[in-house]
């Protein structure tokens, strides 16, 4: 009989130990200043001084009232959804719908912005802030509740419901709620006042959401029964299961709460920054969300940071084009080779390769 001789591979990825706090946060620091550098060698590509290019973003960013509301208006969507996600991937369900979260929770709040606007304007402020939350916490729940009962693919499922969601923005867009103002054109009415978020500071009021946001989703997570189940159903389902907890109550309620958030999102983007609702108002922000919740290490505090360092490079970065003259592509490619490094480091700081060694005979 022949023998098989079974090789352990020759590259294999082992999980670290876990590191402390302070070298978390000294190798984190040295991952964005990396990815800076990164960016300046690619700047030095295109014939540009790195520090002026950097200097330019920054000063896109901040410099002046305009630049800062433009800067937090990118921020808000960004922060929240990334908020909503963070409770559906601390319990390992991959919720990658958050575009189609934030779509809904934008057309539930939206009808009463264009069918109830002449309601009291506190009332409709807050019936459109429930809308949201209902509108985004139920498409959220669809997918969980279909991997409770049949153990469908969450990601897939997720994924095609954002599809869904943008085509009966089309469909509002084009048939039922057609502004008939429009000429022919496909478009759904611009907001009253009346339905539109109030300013604080010069920004809409989404920016206090979104820090009101992040303090409950951090107590929620870290110092309520709840928070604690979520932890354990992530870490092992098989393990909540032994400690008596329903894990598919679990699944879906978290999963109505990632949803739910992600639809706020939604409602602030039509009612506070478009004033309409159109095809494009998620933007993108659901699938960016993706990186802030996973850089920030699922920890709502730091997604703070992580959304602010994205939104100046966002800000920024168009000046920097205009200001340079350069192609619009390169902002993109500025944030994408700062976010590879980033990812890297991270990669790095959680896992090393191994190579196997072979034994003498």
């Amino acid at each position: 009989m022949s023998r098989t001789n079974h090789k352990e591979p020759l590259l294999r990825v082992v999980k670290k130990a876990e590191i402390s706090g302070f070298s978390l946060a000294l190798l984190s620091l040295a991952s964005i200043v990396v990815a800076f550098i990164a960016g300046g060698i690619f700047f030095l590509m295109l014939g540009i001084n790195p520090l002026n290019a950097y200097a330019k973003i920054f000063a896109g960013a901040f410099d002046g009232k305009i630049a800062i509301i433009a800067t937090v208006k990118i921020a808000v969507p960004l922060l929240i959804t990334s908020l909503g996600i963070t409770l559906a991937f601390k319990m390992q369900f991959w919720n990658i719908g958050a575009e189609g979260q934030i779509i809904m929770g934008a057309i539930c709040a939206s009808y009463f912005a264009l069918f109830h606007s002449d309601l009291p304007h506190v009332l409709l402020v807050i019936l459109m802030f429930a809308a949201g939350i209902v509108g985004g916490g139920l498409w959220g729940l669809i997918p969980a509740f279909f991997k409770c009962k049949f153990d469908t693919n969450e990601t897939l499922f997720t994924l095609m419901l954002n599809y869904i969601a943008l085509y009966l923005i089309i469909y509002f867009k084009e048939g039922p709620w057609r502004d008939p103002s429009s000429g022919g054109f496909p478009k759904i009415a611009t907001f009253v006042e009346n339905a539109r978020l109030d300013k604080l500071l010069g920004v809409h009021i989404g920016w206090g959401i979104a820090l009101a946001l992040v303090v409950i989703v951090y107590v929620y997570l870290k110092y309520t029964k709840q928070g604690y189940e979520i932890s354990v159903v992530g870490e092992s389902k098989n393990t909540a299961r032994y400690a008596g907890m329903n894990v598919d109550k679990i699944v879906m309620r978290t999963m109505f709460l990632s949803g739910a958030i992600c639809g706020i999102a939604g409602m602030t983007q039509a009612t506070g920054a478009a004033y309409t609702l159109s095809d494009g108002i998620a933007g993108g922000v659901g699938f960016t969300a993706i990186i802030v919740a996973w850089l920030s290490r699922l920890n709502a505090g730091v997604c703070i940071l992580v959304t602010l360092l994205l939104s100046v490079l966002d800000k920024g970065g168009s000046v920097m084009q205009s200001a340079f003259s350069v192609p619009t592509y390169v902002s993109e490619v500025l944030k994408g080779i700062i976010l590879f490094v980033i990812l890297g480091f991270d990669f790095f700081i959680q896992y090393k390769v191994v190579i196997r060694k072979e034994k003498k005979d």
